[in-house]
């Protein structure tokens, strides 16, 4: 069958807005392949989460590899990079950080991926990254060039559909007060996703919303039961994350594409 290569900044990320479509793949018999960038030093964990003289990133290797398992993934690499930090933060410019790496290195190491695994499609991030992490944005520009230098034939960047997660805030409102979750403010979307205007792959995902959640489940230094991905009740788990949303050069206007691997053999 086909080859899929993803690619993430920091392990988690893959479980949140890839995971249905890396799932979905494998369990239609095609071979799925997950690449991140950096071992995601600098998330955040409780004290006393981690055993005496473990590293976070020691930690969410396991974790990765925990997870991509479940999405079924048959192999996993890192780029070796440092995470950056989020946007502003000193650490975007520590030597190593992937923020500050060379976009032709980069794109070198993933693209001698992609040219053994003869890879059929790549996902990346949009050109903002999805939120504006510096990783992500770098995720976007890293992907791009190395599907240029391997031939990689499908380049899909995902991205969140702004106008569906408004809509998605506001029907689920009742029951989000109800369960005791608080919702953001409408205007923190403005440098989220894209709008539906510009995407132009939908993905139902919704027959794996479940391992979706146990693929975020495997991430427990970075999502506990208690965050806004496990707290939300099935029906507005499903809305949030039963549907993957895509935008691929070339493509549109408007939704054209349903499925990553189509006519892929």
């Amino acid at each position: 069958m086909a080859t899929m290569v993803t690619f993430h900044a920091h392990p988690d990320d893959e479980s949140i807005g890839c995971g249905g479509v890396m799932r979905k793949a494998a369990d239609e018999g095609h071979r799925v392949v997950l690449v991140v960038a950096t071992r995601g030093e600098h998330g955040e964990v409780p004290d006393g989460f981690l055993d005496p003289d473990e590293q976070l990133w020691e930690r969410r290797v396991v974790e990765t590899q925990a997870c991509a398992d479940i999405l079924g993934a048959q192999r996993l690499e890192f780029l070796g990079y440092v995470d950056s930090g989020m946007m502003g933060e000193p650490t975007n410019d520590l030597p190593g950080s992937f923020w500050t790496a060379d976009i032709e290195e980069a794109a070198q190491k993933l693209a001698s991926i992609l040219r053994e695994e003869n890879a059929d499609v790549l996902t990346i991030y949009d050109d903002n990254g999805g939120y504006g992490h510096p990783d992500h944005i770098r995720v976007h520009r890293v992907g791009r060039r190395a599907a240029e230098i391997a031939g990689t034939p499908r380049v899909y960047q995902g991205t969140m559909n702004r106008d569906y997660m408004i809509a998605g805030m506001k029907a689920f409102a009742a029951q989000a007060a109800e369960a005791g979750i608080e919702q953001p403010d409408p205007a923190d979307f403005d440098n989220m996703g894209k709008p539906e205007s510009e995407i132009t792959v939908r993905v139902d995902v919704t027959p794996w919303t479940k391992v979706k959640r146990a693929a975020m489940r495997a991430h427990a230094s970075q999502i506990s039961e208690e965050s806004f991905f496990l707290s939300m009740p099935d029906e507005a788990f499903d809305y949030s994350f039963g549907v993957e949303w895509f935008i691929r050069e070339g493509q549109g206007p408007g939704i054209t594409e349903t499925d990553l691997m189509a006519g892929l053999r």
